[in-house]
């Protein structure tokens, strides 16, 4: 069993898990065609997990209910909706899927969606055509939207100049679900200097991804397998981020189950204390160690919060996505209300 998974519930507990957000994510496959039906089903099954466990699990949505379940011993269970295409532009589909609970969305994965760029537009081969540049007008005002609403726009996955976009349209706080530092791992999933002084400025987290070809590559890589690395290098990445971009706007993002290979020592949910015991070694001191293991996050979320409250009295956004970029302006399984039928 612990070959298969990286998580379950004896060592959510042996690695002092408080809150989790489960990703409900769905392939860039989907897009286009069944996305929507899929991340229901994900959610389906997320919530059904907490209800199933109530000793252990407690759905919520909200930073306040975080620190309510971890205060009655139970794990704070989140849901974050991993890619933009499971709203198949539809600003209607973002607002039910808050309803439904969602409290993230990563703006896109692995691929562009209809109106942002994905990070794959930033590699020298470049196998996804940059479509807007970052951030189109419509996706400018979705972020809007998604701060009216209170969900968090998660930049992972993104371009650098969808994150420059997201990060000077939005009101609120962003996070980054799963992503580590540039400048120590060249990779374009990971977060590079330009962007931290912004995300430092608005409030935002970065939560640190341990998959190893985001850990270990050049220009500080121990070894040129990308299937390795070593847990003092996640505390590297970290440290980097905490130096160079707050220790208030540093988390940890794992991103277990999510990955095929995670560094020697972090092998799975139980191994979080090993992480802080390294952290410690290193000077850090109690008030930053709570901080990077959620009170950045919950400060964040309460700033969110605030954001979507004081935007109470404005209108929802009616305004569909123009179906002319991306897959939609060839996508023939739209019916009658694109004039397709």
């Amino acid at each position: 069993m612990y070959d298969v998974t990286h998580t379950d519930i004896p060592r959510l507990r042996e690695g002092k898990v408080g809150a989790q957000f489960w990703a409900a994510y769905t392939s860039c496959g989907s897009q286009y065609k069944d996305a929507v039906t899929h991340v229901l089903d994900q959610i389906d099954v997320i919530k059904r997990m907490c209800k199933a466990y109530p000793e252990d699990f407690e759905f919520v949505t909200s930073a306040d209910g975080i620190v309510s379940a971890f205060e009655a011993g139970r794990i704070a269970g989140l849901i974050g909706v991993e890619g933009g295409h499971n709203i198949d532009s539809f600003p209607s589909v973002l607002r039910m899927l808050v309803e439904l609970g969602m409290r993230y969305m990563t703006m896109t994965h692995s691929c562009n969606t209809p109106w942002a760029d994905n990070w794959k537009v930033d590699l020298d081969e470049n196998p996804d055509e940059e479509q807007f540049g970052g951030l189109s007008e419509w996706g400018k005002k979705l972020v809007k939207e998604m701060n009216r609403i209170g969900v968090f726009i998660d930049l992972s996955h993104v371009s650098a100049e969808m994150m420059i976009d997201s990060l000077q349209a939005t009101q609120a706080p962003v996070i980054y679900s799963h992503s580590s530092a540039f400048s120590i791992c060249n990779s374009y999933r990971n977060v590079n200097d330009e962007v931290l002084e912004l995300v430092r400025e608005n409030g935002g987290v970065i939560m640190v991804n341990f998959y190893t070809a985001y850990i270990n590559c050049p220009p500080e890589n121990i070894t040129d397998n990308l299937g390795e690395a070593e847990l003092f290098q996640v505390a590297d990445h970290i440290e980097y981020l905490a130096e160079n971009c707050g220790y208030d706007n540093v988390g940890i993002g794992g991103d277990y189950d999510g990955v095929g290979t995670v560094p020697n020592g972090l092998e799975d949910v139980s191994k979080y204390p090993h992480l802080i015991a390294e952290l410690i070694k290193r000077g850090w001191n109690e008030v930053n160690i709570k901080k990077l293991l959620g009170d950045n996050l919950l400060r964040a979320m309460r700033e969110m919060e605030a954001v979507r409250d004081s935007m109470a009295g404005e209108l929802p956004l009616e305004e569909n996505m123009p179906r002319v970029s991306g897959g939609e302006a060839t996508n023939g399984c739209r019916t009658y209300a694109y004039g397709t039928s």
